[in-house]
């Protein structure tokens, strides 16, 4: 059956809990309850699943023994975890590429231990040290992918190719996340990547709000929409108010709750059901209460964009689509 606005996985993406406590102790050390914590918060705040964004506990980097007390937490605390995001482990980070492979090697294991659908991951690499000083660090520029370079973008495909396959080993999706100045930066770009790429279990993670949060020209994002959808196989969602004074060469942008935002997720929602996607979704949002945004904008997506009924016409996806069952022993690398 169909997913309705009922029956949709949404995850509460994590980003709004730190990877430290005050102490300074990564939370992958911390104490089981530590964890629970946190899916109590998600929990209260009316999600039922949760992205594991690895910016807080990393499942790539924790023990059998210690997957097994996380999986025991999310269970305890009521809370779905269909989904890691591996952030900023680009494969082609022409110092770190190994370790990133690597890490997202282990990443996608602990997706099948936990039992997860889809593992995000993305070329985008470590925020600069300028961009950190900035309220919002999308106002000055982070790395850029070499544009025209054959041989880094063959790598690029080569090396995510090697991810999809694992993935497909343990009966997982792998995404790429959309991300500025990255071979996942532009569309036409991002779809080429996945073509190329070419397995069934490799798609997109359109994460619009990406790219037109950027205090400079962007796309129209009605365009990356039409282009992407048909190969997107989970959905980081999130918005920005954007104002433009071209003549000035002015760009002003800053979050936004969905609803209220330069993209109309009615509208866009409405073409990903037309090219048949069916993938989780993930509400984000950067600063203040973002969990509590978060939930409203899962809200916003139940009460106003979502499918009430099944039934409806569903197109034809040009990549596989979610419900996969992840094998039991996960494959070794």
């Amino acid at each position: 059956m169909a997913y309705t606005a009922d029956t949709w996985p949404i995850a509460a993406a994590m980003l709004p809990f730190p990877g430290t406590d005050a102490q300074g102790m990564h939370i992958n050390d911390a104490d089981p309850s530590a964890w629970a914590e946190a899916f109590t918060e998600v929990k209260d705040a009316g999600f039922a699943n949760a992205d594991l964004t690895d910016s807080w506990v990393r499942p790539g980097d924790l023990s059998r023994d210690r997957l097994a007390e996380f999986r025991q937490a999310a269970e305890n605390g009521g809370i779905g975890i269909p989904a890691i995001s591996a952030i900023r482990r680009s494969v082609i980070d022409e110092a770190n590429w190994e370790a990133n492979l690597a890490y997202s090697h282990r990443t996608i294991d602990a997706a099948a231990e936990l039992g997860c659908e889809v593992v995000s991951v993305g070329l985008h690499q470590a925020i600069r040290p300028e961009q950190q000083k900035q309220l919002w660090f999308w106002t000055v520029d982070g790395h850029k992918d070499p544009v025209g370079d054959k041989e880094t973008w063959t790598s690029a495909v080569v090396r995510l190719r090697e991810l999809g396959r694992h993935a497909a080993e343990v009966g997982v999706l792998l995404s790429l996340e959309m991300y500025e100045d990255t071979y996942l930066g532009t569309a036409d770009s991002s779809v080429r990547l996945v073509q190329d790429i070419g397995l069934p279990n490799v798609g997109l993670n359109p994460d619009l709000g990406n790219l037109i949060r950027l205090h400079r020209p962007v796309e129209d994002w009605r365009e990356l929409v039409a282009k992407t959808l048909p190969y997107s196989n989970y959905w980081h969602m999130k918005n920005y108010f954007r104002d433009e004074d071209v003549a000035r060469d002015m760009y002003v942008t800053m979050p936004a709750p969905m609803e209220s935002g330069l993209i109309n997720y009615r509208e866009a929602f409405k073409l990903a059901l037309s090219v048949g996607f069916q993938g989780i979704l993930c509400t984000e949002h950067y600063g203040g209460d973002g969990l509590s945004v978060a939930a409203s904008n899962q809200d916003y997506l139940r009460r106003h964009v979502l499918p009430k009924k099944d039934g409806y016409v569903l197109g034809k996806s040009q990549v596989v689509q979610g419900r996969q069952q992840p094998a039991a022993e996960p494959a070794r690398v």
